[in-house]
Order: structure tokens, then sequence, then C-alpha cells
């Protein structure tokens, strides 16, 4: 039987040289001169899953004992339940603290950039200030605009014959007016900015974003039927596909998550989930270039290769894991931190989420690199270890 010894509240550590030599084979543990200590999770993991007597002196200490001293702990079952589901897979999963061979740099995922095309014209409309939308006054000129750059919507939706008039979301409507486009009938650039943020408190990072990306050729358009801010269109796209007939479908996502937001995981899990059932990728945007913020990282993890599992000593590690319970929030600052974390260790980020019944679900996070652009992407893909 694997014997440990607790002392305090938190020091565990193998308590006899058979229960060394066969943590070490297993990859548990961290030497500390002659001891072998054990994290928590990987005592707990111990105890219910191989069996492990844990003592105190003369004193054998249960499961819900021991863990019982940690119950106020942040995300301390979270922590727990994606540890013993990586182990479970027959993967390593070690303490952040631990040395470990680093991989080389990672690289983000580049994005293409390409003109928006835009030719300075004046163009007047009028703004509805309850919908959030413009219409264009030139017939011509809506119809040129929306069939070269995909902006409005001429016409009905799927069927731009049906009606004469370019109608623009209040996104389109601001950057038309930035880019000296467009002018107002009723209402200037701030009463239009108003408006907005009235009814979307985070409205202007939302529009940062829509502006980046649209500057550099993208197609933005409304994400609402996906669960997000916008679907993206990569540079080039047209509201129909070139001689088909048929409308462009969109391969991309975008969520703003400003820093100071905070959002429920279980809901930020839901878009990412939607996103993936209908093969679209989900971009995480976050407004505005990283700071020095720093945020702790549960656990090292070891994926495979080849179809066999790696290990300390053999391999380097594959994922810096971010633990989460289905009922937490995260912050943009909180995921910023984590980001940068993982960046530091030359690993990527993988979020691990618990819900209610203990089942875990992994998020990958990749870093996307978009030309001169100020802010930071992220492409989050479900992953299946």
């Amino acid at each position: 039987m694997l014997e440990l010894s607790l002392r305090g509240k938190s020091e565990i550590a193998a308590a006899d040289a058979s229960t060394e030599g066969i943590l070490n084979r297993g990859y548990y543990g961290m030497k500390n001169g002659a001891k072998l200590e054990l994290s928590i999770e990987e005592a707990l993991y111990l105890m219910d899953m191989r069996s492990a007597a844990c003592r105190r002196g003369d004193k054998e200490i249960g499961f819900e004992e021991l863990a019982s001293n940690f119950s106020n702990s942040d995300k301390f079952m979270a922590r727990y339940f994606t540890y013993k589901d990586w182990r479970d897979r027959g993967l390593t999963a070690v303490s952040s603290r631990q040395a470990y061979a680093k991989p080389r740099q990672l690289q983000a995922k580049g994005y293409p950039a390409a003109s928006l095309g835009l030719k300075t014209q004046k163009l007047s409309g009028t703004f509805f200030k309850t919908d959030l939308v413009s219409v264009l006054d030139d017939e011509k000129e809506g119809r040129r605009l929306y069939e070269r750059f995909w902006i409005g919507q001429y016409g009905s939706y799927k069927a731009a014959d049906r009606g004469t008039l370019n109608k623009l979301d209040v996104f389109e409507t601001l950057l038309l007016m930035d880019l000296n486009f467009l002018s107002l009938k009723n209402a200037t650039r701030q009463e239009v900015v108003s408006c907005a943020a009235e009814r979307r408190d985070d409205f202007l990072s939302q529009y940062e974003v829509y502006k980046d990306w649209r500057e550099k050729g993208y197609v933005i358009k409304t994400g609402f039927k996906f669960g997000t801010n916008f679907r993206v269109y990569f540079p080039g796209a047209r509201p129909m596909e070139s001689g088909s007939g048929d409308q462009t479908h969109s391969k991309h996502v975008i969520q703003v998550f400003p820093k100071s937001s905070r959002m429920l995981i279980s809901e930020w899990a839901r878009a990412i989930r939607v996103a993936h059932s209908v093969r679209k990728t989900f971009i995480l945007a976050v407004p505005g270039k990283a700071s020095g913020a720093k945020q702790k990282i549960d656990f090292v993890l070891y994926h495979r290769h080849g179809g066999e599992a790696d290990s300390p000593g053999h391999n380097p590690p594959k994922f810096a894991m971010l633990s989460l319970g289905e009922e937490e929030y995260i912050g943009g600052q909180e995921f910023s931190g984590a980001i940068n974390e993982a960046k530091r260790m030359r690993l990527e980020l993988l979020l691990a989420i618990a819900d209610r019944e203990t089942a875990v679900t992994y998020y990958k996070v990749r870093q996307i690199k978009l030309p001169s652009s100020r802010n930071d992407y992220f492409e989050i893909d479900w992953m299946q270890p």
C-alpha cells in the first residue's frame, strides 16, 4: 500500500522508500531534499484512485478530512477534478512549480490583411436611434457599397433584389462616418455613439474590434444567430459566392471580451460550443494589448505523440492548464494574465472546465497575429485529449 505522511495541514510526502519509488515511476511529486513532496491534488488522487493511506503521526487521515482543510481555497475542487480527469486518461500532470524542459517558442497563427479599398465619397443618410440603424439616400451608391464592399444590407437579407435601400447597422454607420464617407441628416457621430453606449456598456470595445478587422479588409457582420458579437469573412468576401448565386458563409465568429468585464464560465463555454456545432472557429477578442498581469497556472501537462503518452524527463510538456468550474466567473484581465503566463512558460494554454457532474471539457487557446493590430486575438478550439 502507498503510504503518505501529513505534517501540518498541507505538507504531504511519501512516507517510505517503497512508496517513493512507486510514485517516482508514476511521475508524482517533487523532490525536496530527502523528501518526495506531493501537491494536495496528487495526494487526494492517490487516496481516491490508488487506495493510498495518509497519516499524521499515528492517526490515519481520510479523503474528506484532508480535503476539508482546503474547502475555502479558490476553485479547489475544480483543480482536483481537472487534475483527476487528466490522470485518468493515462496522461501526466505536474505542479506548475516543477522544473521541466521547455519546448521551442510558440508561434502565433498568422492571419492575412488587405486594404479596405473604400475611396472617400460623401453619402448621406438618416439614423434611427431606437433601432441603431441608418438608411442611405443614394440607391445606386448604396447598392455598390453592398455589392463591392459588403457594407450594409441592400434589399432584403439573402434577397438583395427585394428592395432598393441599403441599411447599415450601428458599427457600419460609425465606420463610414469615421472614414469621412457618410454624414447623417439627423445625428452627429457623438450622438450615434451615445445612443449605442446606452444600450451596450461595451459598445466602444466592440467597435474597436470591428474597426480593427474591417480596416484590414475583413467583412464583419452580426453574430447574433451564433450567440456571438460578430461573424467574420476573410478579405475578398462578397455577399454571394462568385458565379454560384449562393450566399457566402462565414467560417469564424468573434466574441469581444474587454479586460474590465467578467463572464460566467458556463455562458462562455456555451458560446464556444454553439460556434463549433455550426463548424465555425471561435475567436476571442481582448481589446488593448495584454498588460504585464499574471494569472497562476494550475498544472503543466504532458500529452502524447504517435499514440504514446509523454512523460517528464523524456518529453517536453505541451500545455499550461487553467482549471475552472462551471459556476465561476472569469475576467478579461484574468484571461489575459493566463495567456501571458503560458507564453512565458512556452506552453499552449488549455482551459479545463469541470461541470457540476465533475465532467471536464477542454478548450485549447492559440494566439492570432493580425498585422498591425492594437488588440489581442485568440482562437479557442474544443479539444478531446
